[in-house]
């Protein structure tokens, strides 16, 4: 019997250990993805240094390498938080009970705020790349799928002709038309629209693509 109830605290004494290790990691985690994302909106991924990282998270620089495999799958955790922050703005934005085409204006419009006022944040959720010979993790590329959630709705209203596969295609191409002008606009390129003429112009091209769909 006193065996049994040793083993018994054992084991109990075990889990809470690993239990703490777990939310130790979990707290240092976080803690880097809260240091990486404040310098990544101060400075961009240019600016992106995992010293500082660290040294903002708390911890010894091997303390980055044992929470994640590499600064790479830092920046991925990071743009993870604004994909959220992002498709959050997105459904925020949908008017209740408004007609398919004022729905996707508002997207459109929701997507220029976020990223002028994101601007460093939203870049990086872009411009980054993985290493060559690194695959993109499949839980990250799923999380981009908020780019387009909210505007199949409404696209499908106006065209209940597509079929689910077409739907997805031309949302994309939808989705793609905006950040087109909004990243060019940003970028200062020649092409880009003046930066206080961004919302007008995809005001105007949303409002162009809809009627003639």
């Amino acid at each position: 019997m006193f065996k049994i109830i040793m083993n018994g605290v054992h084991e109990t004494i075990e889990m809470e250990t690993r239990n703490n290790r777990e939310q130790q990691r979990d707290d240092l985690r976080n803690r880097l993805i809260d240091a990486a994302e404040a310098q990544l909106a101060a400075e961009g991924l240019a600016g992106l240094k995992a010293r500082e990282v660290t040294a903002q998270a708390g911890c010894a620089l091997g303390g980055l390498y044992n929470a994640f495999d590499d600064l790479d799958r830092l920046v991925l955790h990071v743009n993870l938080r604004t994909l959220a922050r992002l498709g959050q703005a997105l459904r925020d934005a949908v008017p209740i009970g408004a007609a398919a085409d004022r729905k996707m204006l508002a997207l459109a419009q929701a997507y220029v705020t976020f990223a002028l006022g994101n601007r460093k944040l939203w870049a990086a959720l872009f411009d980054h790349r993985l290493p060559d010979g690194v695959e993109t993790p499949d839980w990250y590329l799923s999380a981009h799928s908020v780019l387009i959630a909210e505007i199949a709705p409404p696209l499908a209203a106006l065209r209940p002709d597509l079929s689910k596969e077409d739907l997805m295609l031309r949302s994309k191409t939808l989705f793609a038309a905006v950040h087109g002008v909004v990243q060019l606009s940003l970028q200062g390129r020649f092409i880009g629209a003046p930066l206080e003429r961004i919302e007008s112009e995809v005001a105007a091209l949303v409002t162009a693509m809809t009627r003639g769909l």
